[in-house]
């Protein structure tokens, strides 16, 4: 399996921009997709609260799964079950199920509502992937497990091991899975494993000795982004080995190639996904021919319209010819000149050092001879701003809903441009 992890915990794109990308990532070497939904998917009932404004309804949810057939693409649904749960424990009405009081990270697994409410969330999940034959239950990262009060007593007479801790309330989830979905493979990622003793392992998961087993066909192991084509992303370590096996039938080795939009449900976004495609368009032709040869480069090259990369560089060069391909050049813009050129304007100029300071345009006077020195300039600069990003912003809003736009706008483009409005309405 080569699935594109798509986690939809911000910047997540419209379906008709999906519409235009299951294609080229079939192309590209890719069959199946991962969807780490989180309060994109249409809740309902008391599980309602978890919905962003702009989750897909269920029409839409429904249309990935059509569109991924129609590309070959299978499609596994990403339910976190253990950490990375901030939008879930954020709510009020689930704080009690936190591992510490005071962080939303990880659920605390001792607490028997805690495995209630995943079986809700896992049921409505499951049951609107009836095509699926996987569901991936995350589980990575669960950060401070063993910091509360019921996991430090549950420790106390336990031998203090951590490891048996984290694997029993897996085999819970997983148990549920098998018992009530039939047919349904489970995956998981692999980091929290690595820390627990082969010991444990056996004795939870099962080694055939009389062990239960605990149901996950096999761990997924992320595949770093190259280091490069990206005006901007979020680099991952070099993963050991892909496919490390648990228990559970004998399955081909799993990769994914992960498109973060924001690290957690808190931090600002990261990558916008048509700024990540020529990366990710390396990852899987280096999956499928084995390496990054002149072959992967040529068939990336050409499937993307681009002339040349230089990795090291992290450039491409040419137009693009794959969806959202404006908006790559446009962030590239943003990302190299836009604050550049507006520092240099407002720093370098020694009209506005000398005669336009803070504390003339406070007090509202200064000479109007050596305003005009500058003013055609910095006007100019403004204009052609202004006219850049209503262009980006129309592109940005073919492929994202509103609250994405708006906060991409003010993480990257106001706290420059807004400097350079003050002045203009200043020296206006």
């Amino acid at each position: 399996m080569r699935l594109v992890h798509l986690d939809l915990k911000g910047a997540a794109p419209r379906v008709s921009y999906l519409e235009q990308v299951f294609p080229l990532l079939s192309q590209l070497g890719a069959n199946g997709i991962l969807i780490e939904y989180e309060d994109m998917f249409p809740f309902k009932g008391e599980l309602e609260i978890l919905k962003s404004p702009y989750a897909y309804s269920e029409e839409d949810v429904e249309r990935i799964q059509q569109l991924a057939e129609l590309h070959k693409l299978e499609v596994v649904p990403l339910v976190q079950t253990f950490g990375h749960v901030e939008f879930i424990l954020k709510h009020e009405k689930y704080q009690h199920l936190r591992e510490v009081e005071r962080f939303p990270n990880s659920f605390n697994p001792h607490v028997p509502d805690t495995l209630v409410l995943l079986k809700s969330i896992l049921s409505q999940v499951i049951e609107k992937h009836g095509r699926s034959t996987w569901i991936h239950i995350g589980a990575d990262e669960v950060f401070h497990l063993g910091e509360g009060m019921d996991s430090k007593n549950w420790m106390s007479h336990n031998r203090g091991d951590m490891g048996t801790m984290y694997l029993k309330h897996i085999k819970e989830v997983l148990s549920f899975i098998t018992t009530q979905y039939r047919g349904r493979r489970a995956l998981m990622w692999d980091d929290m494993l690595r820390k627990i003793s082969v010991g444990a392992l056996r004795g939870e998961a099962g080694d055939g000795s009389g062990g239960t087993r605990a149901g996950v066909s096999a761990v997924l192991v992320r595949v770093a982004t190259p280091a490069g084509v990206l005006p901007s992303g979020r680099q991952e370590p070099t993963p050991g080995p892909a496919g490390t096996r648990v228990s559970g039938e004998h399955e081909e080795p799993q990769a994914s190639s992960c498109h973060w939009h924001q690290y957690d449900h808190y931090s600002v976004l990261c990558e916008l996904l048509p700024v990540g495609i020529p990366s990710l368009a390396i990852c899987l032709q280096t999956l499928v021919n084995g390496g990054f040869t002149e072959e992967t480069k040529r068939k990336v090259l050409d499937t993307l319209g681009f002339q040349s990369m230089e990795l090291e560089q992290s450039t491409c060069e040419g137009r693009g010819a794959f969806p959202g391909a404006e908006i790559y050049h446009m962030v590239e813009q943003v990302n190299g000149h836009l604050k550049e050129s507006i520092l240099k304007a407002l720093e370098e100029e020694s009209a506005i050092k000398g005669w336009f300071s803070p504390y003339h345009r406070k007090r509202q006077f200064g000479n109007p001879r050596n305003m005009e020195s500058f003013g055609s300039k910095v006007l100019k600069l403004h204009e052609d701003w202004e006219s850049f990003v209503r262009d980006l912003r129309a592109h940005l809003e073919r492929v994202y809903f509103p609250d994405t736009v708006e906060e991409w706008m003010e993480e990257n483009i106001n706290p420059y441009l807004d400097q350079l409005r003050a002045l203009v309405r200043d020296y206006r």
